[in-house]
């Protein structure tokens, strides 16, 4: 029996594309920050909207709050299922309705809650992470319509951007919810907005809050500066200290893999400086290929830090001073491990006899793709045909650590991860946008996925 052609899905993608895009546009307008709480209303009623797009496409869907492990209300989450043939394979379709917050709109060019088109993107907070996701798999579902062959399952997560504390409570309250042959995790993106990509690996994370004291109290910098370094200065050295001369992390314990599943295309730097817009004459940290600096080995980022303010500084010694570091893991290195290596370190590389406190804080597990799944044939074909161009896989810097975690309860499932985002995205940051184009070949592309599995 054969399927549809990808003449065909592109025609209804086409004749639907007006909709998909005011369900982005709409979506962005939700403003679903999770930040702000994931039990407040934004959150309800963003879960709400997106229950009543995917009802409308035929689904039994519908909003659940989730519990917290401490059994706190948790956030509102959209399940819902569409049963074709109890012989069917059964392929549960994810995304996540949250967003990540605007901390300073003024670094856009437009409204963040504003969905603006323009030069072939569409800008807005969410419209690539990950609404785009949505918006996949609504057109693909729309596409399909009564040619579906697969029974769908829908999760869409209200909490992604906050670490998904409630996810696995919520799992084990939902089991056959979630029960399926196949999985796609659409969060994550393609190589470029013109090619294609299966993401073969995800790093873990673990994260440490660390105070370096110096002193009982901030004293005066000039009576006792000299023989005392205040504790910004000793921070800063400690955190130097974790790297070596390359500016690669160094630390005993924490481990470095090369790209899995093999490189099929080293990274461009050019193209990379460009997309992250580097200052002239950085240099690039690190030894190896800018792949395996990216997906594989470990990375750590300061993302915050409590220090006096520039403006309304004056001449003391900081008598302490906490940050928070953000350790990116190797795929398969379990991220406690890595963050006891850390601490232990931390702890052992005081400078000048500081004192130096740890506080551990979240893990999540990294994942790689199993290469020989059949699924992974079947979508890397169908990317090809909706692109038109052969895919280049790669992996990502970046923790998804519910994945691991659904492929520890349903061991059997196939899970790829495949996504709305290119380099030009600038998830999380300012000016976040979608490739419109690519948009549109990701849902042909996961309509003849869907389409293939069953024939």
């Amino acid at each position: 029996m054969t399927g549809l052609s990808g003449d065909d899905i592109r025609a209804r993608v086409q004749d639907d594309w007006d909709r998909i895009v005011a369900l982005l546009t709409d979506k962005v307008a939700c403003a679903s920050v999770s930040a702000k709480g994931i039990t407040g209303e934004h959150m309800q009623r963003s879960a709400q909207f997106v229950a009543e797009e995917f009802t409308g496409l035929g689904l039994d869907a519908h909003v659940v709050q989730s519990r917290n492990p401490d059994g706190t209300p948790g956030a509102y989450e959209v399940v819902g299922s569409r049963i074709v043939s109890p012989d069917a394979p059964t392929v549960l379709l994810y995304a996540h309705h949250d967003v990540q917050p605007v901390p300073d709109p003024g670094q856009w060019d437009t409204d963040p809650f504003v969905a603006v088109e323009k030069d072939g993107r569409l800008y807005g907070r969410g419209s690539a992470d990950d609404g785009g996701g949505i918006a996949i798999h609504s057109g693909t579902l729309k596409a399909l319509g009564d040619d579906l062959g697969v029974n769908v399952k829908i999760f869409f997560e209200g909490e992604e951007e906050m670490g998904s504390p409630s996810f696995i409570p919520f799992i084990e309250d939902h089991r056959e919810e979630f029960k399926a042959d196949v999985i796609i995790v659409a969060d994550s993106g393609n190589w470029s907005a013109d090619v294609p990509s299966l993401t073969t690996s995800l790093r873990g994370n673990t994260t440490l809050d660390v105070t370096v004291r110096v002193l009982g109290h901030p004293v005066h910098s000039g009576q006792f500066g000299g023989p005392i370094l205040d504790a910004n200065t000793l921070s800063a050295m400690l955190i130097s200290s974790l790297y070596n001369e390359s500016g690669e992390l160094d630390v005993p314990g924490v481990i470095a893999q090369e790209p899995i599943g093999g490189l099929q295309r080293d990274l461009d730097e050019e193209t990379l400086r460009g997309d992250a817009a580097t200052v002239e004459g950085l240099r690039f940290a690190g030894t190896g290929s800018l792949a395996s600096r990216l997906w594989t080995k470990p990375s750590l980022t300061v993302i915050g830090i409590d220090a006096h303010p520039v403006d309304g500084s004056f001449n003391v010694l900081a008598d302490a001073t906490r940050f928070r570091l953000s350790l990116r893991t190797a795929p398969s290195q379990r991220p406690q491990e890595a963050q006891q290596a850390l601490t232990t370190y931390l702890m052992h590389h005081a400078p000048f006899g500081a004192e130096v406190t740890v506080e551990a804080l979240d893990n999540g597990m990294g994942w790689a793709m199993d290469p020989d799944a059949e699924s992974v044939n079947i979508a890397e074909k169908a990317m090809q045909e909706a692109f038109g161009t052969e895919t280049i896989n790669k992996g990502e810097g970046g923790s998804i650590p519910f994945i691991p975690e659904l492929q520890r309860i349903f061991p059997h499932a196939q899970v790829l991860v495949t996504g709305p985002e290119d380099p030009k995205s600038n998830a999380h940051s300012p000016n976040e946008s979608i490739s419109l184009s690519g948009l549109r070949n990701n849902i042909i592309t996961e309509a003849l996925l869907l389409d293939r599995l069953t024939h």
